[in-house]
């Protein structure tokens, strides 16, 4: 039934959005650069790796040793409000398609972060990555790593179809207010270095 509703949502997204799809890329080009999608490994399923895609929101500018300046130098102000609209998610409806992902399940992280997880914590690889996500729709990056994971567990342990639907309805909201989209004084989140318990 889940897969079922990823497929049956994420094709009839991907062609209402492809005006969508088409503004921001021509928007993105002359305003960040090129690529227009930036491609990274996440982990999956458990924590099985794949190509997540998202539309660029940030710049390539480098120091003088050819590192790449701090995330909140490289978000331009186009991007800041790409990120807002949450309108950098969109290509993601590609890796439901594919089955990468699920609309709704905890977010795919950085693979750097796997060996940091507790026992606990690791079980949100045991569903697909989603688009959105209880932690998503319950505070995003404005709340502590450790509260996101339990979050993300919560939602392993009581996921539904309901509640699948309700967390689209409350994502739709949240993008609506803007709500949650950085952490205080940050560009998105500071990374996790692993929890102290």
């Amino acid at each position: 039934m889940k897969r079922l509703l990823d497929c049956v949502i994420s094709l009839i997204a991907l062609v209402v959005l492809l005006p969508v799809f088409g503004i921001v890329t021509i928007l993105i080009r002359p305003k960040i650069g090129s690529p227009v999608l930036f491609k990274q490994e996440r982990p999956g399923l458990y924590g099985k790796s794949f190509f997540v895609y998202k539309f660029r929101s940030m710049t390539d500018e480098r120091d003088k040793n050819g590192e790449l300046l701090s995330d909140d130098v490289r978000l331009t102000s186009f991007g800041k409000v790409i990120r807002k609209l949450s309108l950098d998610e969109l290509p993601q409806l590609w890796n439901v398609l594919k089955g990468d992902m699920s609309l709704v399940g905890p977010r795919p992280l950085l693979v750097e972060y796997l060996p940091l997880y507790n026992e606990r914590q690791a079980r949100r690889h045991d569903v697909r990555p989603g688009i959105t996500g209880w932690a998503q729709v319950n505070g995003r990056n404005t709340i502590s790593w450790e509260e996101k994971f339990e979050l993300d567990v919560w939602y392993v342990e009581n996921q539904s179809f309901w509640l699948d639907i309700k967390i689209l309805f409350m994502t739709v909201r949240k993008v609506f207010i803007s709500e949650g989209v950085s952490q205080e004084g940050q560009a998105t989140m500071t990374k996790f270095e692993g929890s102290k318990d």
